[in-house]
């Protein structure tokens, strides 16, 4: 199992993924408040999914978002202190864009609430590092 996070200012998307099968599943993204992000929440989602490492989408090919690159860094800081898990990070560059084309075609098929715009983007990119890892 590999868990995959789409890190942003407000929320973090949330996916996790089975390497074998291939698949990614959407977890329910949750609000960064006033930048203060709840591990608590990460660490009861470590226990009970119990994945083998993490990625994490960095905005490489963007140079508009160096503070998101900063910010994703440092939570990737202290989330690897924390947890002690093995991060990986993916090229996110234009995934929120593909989510939210994702989300329009889809939201009345698959019954998808806006909400998950930022997890649809972090399955995206989990997808994403499954082919390029050969996962």
């Amino acid at each position: 199992m590999f868990f995959c996070f789409d890190f942003g200012i407000k929320k973090i998307g949330l996916s996790i993924g089975q390497q074998i099968s291939k698949t990614v599943s959407l977890l329910k993204p949750f609000k960064i408040n006033n930048g203060k992000i709840n591990w608590l929440k990460i660490k009861y989602l470590l226990k009970f999914w119990n994945p083998i490492s993490v990625v994490i989408g960095l905005p490489i090919n963007n140079n508009k978002s160096l503070l998101l690159i900063f910010l994703i860094l440092k939570f990737s800081i202290v989330f690897y202190k924390k947890f002690n898990v093995y991060i990986f990070f993916h090229n996110e560059y234009l995934s929120t864009i593909e989510a939210k084309k994702f989300f329009l075609i889809y939201k009345k098929k698959y019954k998808i609430k806006d909400i998950y715009i930022d997890s649809i983007s972090s399955k995206l990119i989990l997808k994403s590092w499954f082919i390029d890892n050969k996962y």
